[in-house]
């Protein structure tokens, strides 16, 4: 089963639109640095599913001379570029205006507006985390929500899930913040709360940059899926051994080489016999778009 990631943006960007307007009103009316730096987040985050979808409409375009082996990899660079804006935007602002809140405190206005809002935008965003982990469960196979985010190539959806993960987190302190600025009276507790939302955006930003950069520079398929290929074709009748097999994610499609032993009097049956199972290899795995198969007799 395949997990549809256009959908999963769109519930992200809708929930974090509606979300940043509700914090942009309330971080005016209220005056509190967690809050502002909440709706800097959430414009942030809106933003990076915009450019998502740009990279997801880029890595269809067709190969050329110029890229050969297609747009695939461009959903990759996006992606990096949204932990990139995540780290910047969001991460180093909210800890600037929390250490600019600590030097000069202000006392909260209207805090329980500030609540309820955070207390929709806890609402809005489970129900977008929960959209994303149901997509994520179709190609999870068992595998750990943790293992799962090291081996996927779905570069789109480890963001989304991240970014899903980070904004339950830094609604739950910018909440934690002012609930304490309200019992303490001390503004201090807001100030704090804003430094901890840009200290975790930052902590999920270089994680989600760590896995993404890893698929820019060329990462194979995922290990599941490269194991499954292999085995697959030392079943197939007309190939004896299976030497080696390389394979790069390009997108949501794969590049495959295969260096193998055939069973094959003749030349017209060598060529036959990598036909088929070529052709058995892409039925099996449609998501293949390159394949290069080297006929020999000793690795």
């Amino acid at each position: 089963m395949k997990a549809d990631s256009v959908r999963t943006i769109f519930y992200a960007l809708g929930a974090n639109l509606a979300i940043a307007v509700a914090k942009t009103g309330a971080a005016i009316a209220t005056g509190s640095s967690a809050m502002l730096a909440e709706a800097i987040h959430s414009y942030a985050d809106s933003g990076n599913q915009g450019l998502l979808l740009w990279g997801m409409r880029q890595a269809k375009r067709p190969p050329s001379p110029d890229y050969p082996l297609g747009w695939g990899k461009a959903v990759f660079f996006w992606s990096f570029i949204v932990a990139l804006v995540l780290f910047s935007i969001g991460g180093l602002f909210s800890v600037y205006e929390g250490w600019h809140k600590l030097a000069h405190p202000e006392d909260l206005r209207y805090p329980w507006v500030a609540v309820g809002i955070l207390v929709f935008g806890l609402i809005a965003e489970t129900v977008s985390l929960r959209a994303c982990l149901h997509e994520v469960n179709k190609v999870r196979n068992g595998r750990t929500l943790w293992r799962w985010f090291r081996e996927s190539r779905q570069s789109e959806l480890v963001v989304i899930l991240g970014e899903d993960i980070a904004a339950l987190l830094g609604l739950a302190f910018a909440l934690v913040a002012i609930l304490a600025t309200m019992l303490t009276g001390n503004p201090v507790w807001d100030a704090v709360g804003s430094i901890a939302i840009g200290v975790l955006l930052i902590v999920v930003a270089i994680g989600i940059g760590n896995e993404i950069s890893a698929l820019l520079i060329g990462q194979s398929a995922e290990p599941e899926t490269q194991q499954r290929m292999h085995e697959f074709l030392e079943r197939q009748a007309d190939v004896e051994k299976v030497y080696r097999m390389i394979t790069m994610q390009l997108g949501t499609s794969v590049m495959v080489a295969v260096k193998a032993k055939m069973k094959a009097a003749t030349t017209v049956e060598l060529v036959a016999g990598i036909n088929r199972a070529e052709a058995a290899l892409r039925a099996e795995f449609p998501e293949i778009q390159w394949l290069f198969f080297e006929p020999d007799v000793t690795d």
